[in-house]
């Protein structure tokens, strides 16, 4: 995506503000340029980190199974809806970090800006969604390793074992060590899928002409289209790309460039996690006409065909890639959401303390509540509301791991998740187009379209999740 999502009120057409001199040239501030403006660093591959961090953390085990499944059902037909879901997803994550970076704001301090009725959606979805989130993440964690060590211990133990992992690693790393291990994680990831990606031998003819946006010729193939699009990598993850980018230490428009090389490799990595899966899912399951099972278990199911297909060996190596993929989306969420939760509870508690004091409760009262540089001071990784969310995402999901998973909240929680990326992709359009945002950032045709797109697509998903919810037995 070329940088064309800002808006080009205020400077001269393809040049970014602040320009390229060091602090050599002037007494001025180091990291300003002449104009006072942080100074624009250039893009760099040694900078990349957050990226790898949301790609991580977006592509699950889930991610990859209804990509197999896609593969299986439609052969390559659908492999340009995969390649638009990682622009779309490309899109969203750009606008989240250009806010941060814009403002100098974070992104749940943008929401309060909008109304309450932003906090108490956010509250509702953290609180439910990371209930069952947290009984999900350790489970799928826990597969993978239950199946390469079958005689160790039961399912819900590895789930147990690899949900308290990461509770201790989050809990007592900072976010360098994190994105480190992030990364060897990732590399896995990768090695694993492309190998398994070359060795069932793509029929590459096929694959570029599902380049072509053709549908498939059965029943409800826009809503499953659609589905592909928008279930590419990712959820609340994209909203704390925003907090990793300021994790990082990146805080004001000097570090743009590099954010949107970052983030464009983010959904480079994610591309071909997706793709690679597609190709596996039309070789193996299409042209065999072999069914898997939708979620987690699928991916077990995978590892039992290619066992029978390839060897063993390839087996297990398979297995120690799906671990790596739905290990990173644990540790991501424990770290990035708890992040989210951790501002949400340092502006409430800002707030209501200047409103006791008579002072006002909009945004922005509070000097600090809700900005770039807290984050990147580490304080809320340190902080009790970042401990005590790393504790919900832990202990009471077990509960379901050994009760299962009450009906009504598993419904309520489909709706919240249906309804994340709608609100999401909606209150950055409001954001990035208004007075919030200075002039020169502002979205500019091509982000509004693609983040209205994203948001009308999501809006359709998430009509379609809340209807085909069981409502007459959730009363």
């Amino acid at each position: 995506m070329a940088d064309t999502s800002e808006g080009t009120a205020g400077r001269e057409p393809g040049r970014e503000p602040g320009p390229e001199t060091g602090p050599e040239t002037g007494s001025r501030p180091p990291g300003k340029g002449a104009s006072g403006a942080p100074e624009s660093r250039r893009s760099s591959w040694k900078y990349i980190g957050p990226g790898i961090v949301v790609a991580a953390t977006g592509v699950g085990a889930g991610d990859l199974v209804a990509t197999l499944i896609a593969g299986s059902n439609f052969g390559y037909t659908l492999l340009w809806a995969a390649v638009i879901g990682c622009l779309v997803k490309i899109s969203l994550a750009e606008a989240a970090g250009r806010w941060h970076l814009s403002t100098g704001r974070t992104l749940f301090d943008g929401w309060a800006s909008l109304g309450r009725w932003t906090s108490w959606f956010f509250v509702a979805y953290v609180v439910i969604w990371g209930f069952v989130y947290g009984a999900a993440a350790m489970s799928s964690s826990g597969l993978p390793l239950q199946a390469l060590f079958p005689d160790v211990m039961d399912l819900k133990w590895w789930a147990i074992l690899t949900g308290l992992v990461g509770l201790v690693f989050v809990w007592f790393n900072k976010y360098a060590v994190f994105e480190k291990v992030m990364t060897v994680l990732v590399g896995v990831m990768f090695v694993v899928t492309v190998y398994l990606a070359v060795r069932v031998t793509p029929n590459l003819g096929e694959a570029f002409a599902g380049l072509l946006p053709v549908l498939p010729d059965e029943k409800d193939s826009i809503l499953n289209t659609l589905g592909l699009i928008g279930g590419v990598g990712g959820t609340i993850t994209l909203a704390a790309y925003g907090y990793w980018v300021n994790a990082k230490g990146w805080t004001n428009t000097g570090w743009m460039k590099v954010m949107r090389l970052d983030n464009r490799v983010a959904y480079l990595t994610t591309g071909v996690f997706v793709i690679a899966m597609l190709f596996v899912g039309a070789e193996i399951l299409h042209s065999s006409e072999v069914a898997i099972a939708s979620g987690d278990k699928g991916l077990v199911q995978l590892g039992d065909i290619l066992e029978d297909e390839y060897g063993t060996a390839t087996a297990k190596f398979f297995l120690i890639g799906f671990f790596a993929t739905s290990f990173t989306s644990l540790i991501g969420v424990w770290h990035g959401v708890s992040l989210m939760f951790a501002d949400f509870v340092e502006r409430f508690r800002k707030d209501r303390a200047a409103a006791s004091a008579g002072g006002s409760t909009k945004a922005g009262s509070g000097e600090k509540a809700g900005s770039g540089e807290e984050v990147a001071s580490g304080t809320h990784e340190r902080s009790w509301p970042f401990r005590a969310y790393l504790l919900w995402l832990t202990f009471p999901p077990m509960i379901l791991l050994f009760e299962g998973q009450p009906f009504r909240l598993i419904i309520l929680y489909g709706v919240l998740g249906a309804a994340f990326l709608p609100f999401l992709a909606l209150t950055l359009v409001w954001l990035l187009n208004s007075s919030r945002t200075p002039a020169e950032w502002r979205n500019g045709l091509l982000s509004n379209a693609m983040l209205t797109v994203a948001g009308l697509l999501f809006v359709v998903l998430c009509v379609k999740q809340i209807w085909d919810q069981p409502w007459s037995e959730f009363f």
